[in-house]
């Protein structure tokens, strides 16, 4: 196990040459395809507790329908929910998305904002989506850091913290700026193909000469 300080660097050198290997994170492709900061921001309320399969083809159906605020409170819940159905918790999102955009609408002329502070007074958005928003969204430096980030950070040894949102201020105060935007994009795919929340693929690991496997028992 390595005992020398962790070398952020090799890690994301690494890890960045295999990223197109595996499947980005859905945000991050509905992102690539031009899209717009509220539609981030509707896709990526949709990701929350759901599987990226899911998500992609949910968010695409309801944005097909529905592109802006105004056009999201012409449709009642129970429309919406049909349209994303079978997301995670799809009753609640529905509503969610209603609320979120009559904010919008009433504070913001109908414009997603970019400040983070705003965004984190939307219904519903923690920093996790307000953070994804603001990178994905408006191009702007940011940690988002969701399970992924969070597990993988503590399991190679770059940082020790409880929650996620102490793995962000962390994050903030150690990990280079130049890697902020991708450092959510990278580890997220790659702890959905080799470093998985249970049992992970360490023998498949292209970084698992720099990891120290803190809480890791069972490994393939």
């Amino acid at each position: 196990m390595p005992s020398a300080p962790f070398d952020i660097h090799r890690f994301m050198a690494v890890l960045g040459s295999h990223y197109p290997e595996w499947q980005a994170p859905v945000v991050t492709l509905i992102a690539e395809r031009g899209a717009t900061p509220f539609e981030i921001l509707v896709s990526t309320l949709l990701s929350l507790r759901t599987k990226d399969q899911v998500t992609i083809v949910a968010s695409r159906r309801l944005l097909a329908a529905a592109r802006t605020p105004e056009a999201i409170l012409a449709l009642d819940v129970d429309a919406i929910g049909r349209l994303i159905y079978p997301v995670g918790f799809w009753k609640t999102k529905a509503e969610r998305l209603r609320q979120v955009s009559a904010v919008l609408i009433e504070r913001h002329g109908g414009q997603v904002p970019a400040s983070l502070e705003a965004l984190l007074a939307l219904p519903g958005v923690g920093r996790k989506t307000a953070n994804l928003v603001r990178i994905e969204g408006f191009g702007l430096d940011g940690i988002c850091v969701d399970t992924h980030v969070h597990r993988i950070s503590n399991r190679v040894g770059y940082v020790r913290t409880k929650t996620p949102e102490q793995t962000e201020m962390r994050l903030r105060g150690k990990l280079p700026r130049r890697y902020w935007v991708r450092y959510n994009e990278i580890l997220v795919a790659f702890g959905q193909v080799i470093c998985q929340p249970v049992s992970p693929w360490c023998s498949r690991c292209p970084v698992a000469d720099l990891c120290r496997q803190v809480g890791v028992k069972h490994r393939r």
